[in-house]
């Protein structure tokens, strides 16, 4: 058995040969059903999660889901989908919308019961009470949001005109534009959060990953060119950028650790290391063996295996 995570912009699947992820945006033309066909064909089953239904392609979730189904369905015809009600399904229903999250604190329940997962991927990050389980049977993403349990930004894509409304350049108090002009992923990279490998998703202009077209980049969120405000003060959007989006991301794991009572943390996600040295947590790249990047397509892995599917 294989363990998939259909994403809005990456495909993470686990096997035998350990964690692979594939940048594939269902907003666009996604070649979703070509990178599954390179898994099938070898006699395995398949155990799903997803949250890509929610990507603007698709009229509604529900359009999604089917979309996803089928498409896995198609190659790995006796796929199990994983459902917000902490249930396998084998076909399309609305409870398989965004339970990539519940997968992860399925598997880490019983291995870190009095923690906190933090999960920060490259879009999002997710704040899960280990502890109570049974409280996050049936939570939709809107319910999340509200709980403090979803925070909407990620290490790679999120704009930096989302988090920052105000920089300041050269002692200037200045306003950002709200185009799209750089994202995190250009912040990160920066600052060496990640590196080149880890930023996966597309450029905001469509240009290289490098150190200097992501300054390039930061520099147009205030409507100028690198040469006219220079290199530090570029580097300093991105330091502005990191320290606003780092406290959203730590407030809301303050706020959980204290309604819940857990006591630690365990981090995930391309973001796990840097906050797991922050939170004084534990780093489950370290704990999995590499897996955590992957953690919702492993996890539902050892779920289903777990509860004897086949």
């Amino acid at each position: 058995m294989i363990g998939i995570d259909v994403g809005g912009a990456n495909l993470k699947v686990v096997d035998g040969s350990g964690a692979h992820i594939h940048y594939c945006p269902l907003w666009k033309e996604a070649p979703l059903g070509d990178l599954l066909s390179a898994y099938a064909g070898r006699g395995e089953n398949a155990a799903v999660v997803m949250s890509g239904e929610l990507a603007d392609s698709f009229s509604s979730k529900a359009e999604g889901i089917g979309f996803i189904v089928d498409a896995v369905k198609e190659h790995f015809p006796d796929a199990l989908f994983y459902g917000t009600g902490g249930k396998f399904h084998d076909r399309a229903v609305p409870e398989l919308a965004a339970a990539n999250w519940l997968a992860s604190a399925d598997y880490l329940r019983e291995r870190y019961p009095d923690a906190v997962l933090l999960d920060v991927g490259s879009t999002t990050a997710d704040i899960v009470p280990l502890c109570r389980f049974d409280d996050l049977l049936g939570l939709t993403d809107l319910l999340r949001l509200q709980r403090g349990y979803l925070v909407y930004t990620g290490m790679l894509r999120t704009n930096v005109a989302t988090i920052l409304r105000a920089v300041e350049i050269n002692g200037i108090f200045t306003p950002v534009s709200t185009e799209y002009f750089a994202c995190s992923g250009d912040a990160h990279l920066v600052l060496g959060t990640i590196r080149p490998e880890d930023y996966t998703s597309a450029t905001p202009d469509g240009g290289q990953v490098s150190v200097e077209a992501a300054l390039r980049r930061l520099a147009r969120v205030v409507c100028s060119d690198l040469e006219e405000i220079g290199e530090a003060a570029a580097r300093g959007i991105a330091l502005q950028f990191w320290a606003a989006q780092q406290g959203m991301i730590l407030r809301a794991v303050w706020e959980c650790m204290g309604r819940s009572g857990s006591g630690h943390v365990v981090c995930a996600g391309i973001g796990s290391g840097v906050f797991a040295e922050t939170l004084k947590g534990i780093d489950l790249n370290r704990d999995l063996g590499g897996m955590a990047d992957a953690l919702p397509a492993y996890a539902v892995l050892e779920v289903a295996q777990r509860n004897g599917s086949r």
